[in-house]
């Protein structure tokens, strides 16, 4: 287990210029925890005191509309930080942090953190190059839903989506509903638009799935 957090924390980007002895060293400032599907990390305007380093499963950052409305901000996989905004004096402002599936997580505290990037500048550039990442995803998420049609971004995510499953030409798991949260649009507007694209052509439908029938056009009509 103990090799295991180890070889994990290696493969993480912002401590990727550690030595393995200064790993083993945060190693023992690292607490691993475990979820279901469900669980809220944290909710809007809380100050956290913690960094959460994801392992596996899946993490869903959104934001909730005054009239009920939510909007995916990101989904995080293995590898990913979360809870980092608060560590640099920032509150999490309209955001929710909740787990999508099955997630095991390394832990730290405000404090480790804070004092690992006093000693270790090359973290703590590492750190910022992550923020900005961050924030340049959020920009074309943002730049997307500001220039782009329904249709353009819903053929958009799909390509991705079946990119990420490794299925080519398949989406699965997800439903109307879930589309309209990460596109920040309603779940009939989804429906319509899928109807649509199966008439011409584009996709097949069936419960929770997807499949990309010309992925050519989806590509041709993202870009649009």
């Amino acid at each position: 287990m103990q090799e295991s957090k180890l070889r994990y924390l290696s493969k993480i980007d912002i401590f990727r210029d550690l030595s393995p002895g200064e790993l083993a060293e945060m190693d023992r400032q690292i607490t691993m925890a475990s979820c279901g599907p469900g669980k809220i990390f944290y909710m809007p305007e809380d100050s956290g005191e913690v960094l959460f380093l994801l392992k596996k499963g899946r993490v869903q950052l959104y934001r909730i509309s005054p009239s009920g409305k939510k909007l995916v901000v990101a989904t995080l996989g293995p590898g990913a930080m979360f809870g980092e905004m608060s560590l640099v004096g920032q509150g999490m402002h309209n955001t929710f942090a909740e787990s999508v599936d099955e997630c095991l997580l390394c832990v730290m505290s405000r404090a480790d953190v804070e004092r690992l990037m006093r000693e270790k500048p090359q973290v703590a550039f590492r750190f910022v190059e992550a923020l900005g990442s961050r924030l340049t995803q959020l920009e074309a998420h943002l730049e997307e839903i500001a220039f782009k049609s329904i249709p353009a971004r819903l053929a958009s995510l799909l390509l991705r989506l079946a990119d990420e499953q490794g299925r080519d030409r398949e989406v699965h798991g997800y439903t109307h509903q879930d589309l309209g949260d990460l596109l920040g649009t309603y779940r009939e507007t989804i429906t319509q638009t899928l109807n649509d694209f199966k008439a011409t052509g584009l996709v097949d439908i069936s419960r929770k799935h997807i499949t990309l029938l010309d992925r050519q056009r989806l590509e041709e009509l993202a870009e649009s």
